[in-house]
């Protein structure tokens, strides 16, 4: 695990109704442990918060933890907001318990990466140190 040198400014989000946040958590520590400069927003988000947040704090990715099963709409919201505010130059990756037919759609739609459960931290650490510099 290398340290960052210069600061990637990553948003980590719990869209929707789920409650269960340790994965977020435990991503959002790795990564600031690993240099990057991380945000979390807490459980029950909106997408629009999300991307509102992620403006305001002028990001370089977001990532979003959805385990209720709402993936496809929650990503595809956060994609069309983006769209919408001209910051399609936000990363978006994500995790959770998402099928491989979803994760190929979710891509479709701009998503960069998604992180099955299981993922060591390392790897998403990794990705995302060479996908937003």
């Amino acid at each position: 695990m290398k340290k960052q040198t210069k600061k990637i400014r990553v948003l980590i989000g719990k869209p929707g109704l789920d409650g269960h946040d340790r994965g977020a958590k435990v991503v959002a520590r790795a990564l600031r442990d690993a240099g990057f400069e991380v945000i979390y927003t807490g459980l029950h988000q909106t997408p629009e918060m999300i991307v509102n947040a992620a403006l305001q704090e002028d990001v370089q990715a977001i990532g979003l933890s959805i385990l209720s099963g709402a993936h496809m709409h929650l990503f595809q919201r956060v994609m069309e907001l983006l769209k919408e505010k001209n910051a399609t130059d936000i990363l978006v990756f994500g995790g959770g318990i998402i099928p491989d037919e979803d994760i190929i759609a979710l891509k479709k739609v701009g998503v960069s990466q998604i992180f099955t459960p299981g993922t060591a931290t390392t790897e998403i650490i990794d990705w995302l140190a060479k996908s937003a510099s």
